[in-house]
């Protein structure tokens, strides 16, 4: 059964750096930016604080920048999509079980985006014959609702 076109997403989630992320890069900043400032007066006292802290924090927000959504009918991980007619069988891994599957089990063709700070991953089967890659596997704050989504307008598979 194919989902309908409405816009409306039917899963959406943001795979954002948690708050707990956020504290040691911008004491890492502020602490370099020190390093740097060492007592002189003028610029050299507050410039490296204007480039050090934006910075870090430009950099922990491009890191949360992947979306992961099921709308129009399609799976959206980041900038890729996959329709879902091709979704085949699903499968969530906890934090545990990924291991392997991100390390000595991992297909090299495998679509993959992986956040370290996410415990739970999705592993996805690909149905379409004309598609190189066997299966996706991604990062999913709530892995098993999206699971359930991707099985009931979709794809089928076991958890």
């Amino acid at each position: 059964m194919a989902a309908k076109k409405t816009g409306e997403p039917l899963f959406a989630e943001r795979l954002s750096v948690p708050w707990w992320g956020w504290p040691l890069p911008l004491a890492a900043a502020v602490i370099l930016a020190a390093e740097i400032h060492m007592g002189h007066p003028g610029v050299r006292s507050w410039l490296p604080y204007l480039i050090t802290v934006p910075l870090v924090v430009w950099v922990l927000l491009w890191l949360g920048r992947v979306r992961v959504s099921v709308r129009d009918g399609e799976l959206w991980v980041g900038d890729a999509h996959l329709p879902l007619e091709f979704v085949g069988e699903v499968t969530t891994l906890t934090a545990t079980e990924k291991r392997p599957a991100l390390g000595r089990d991992l297909d090299p063709a495998a679509f993959v985006v992986h956040r370290g700070w996410i415990g739970p991953v999705v592993l996805l089967e690909l149905t379409d014959e004309n598609d190189p890659t066997p299966y996706w596997l991604f990062s999913a704050r709530d892995a098993e609702r999206l699971a359930a989504v991707l099985r009931e307008h979709g794809g089928r598979g076991t958890g």
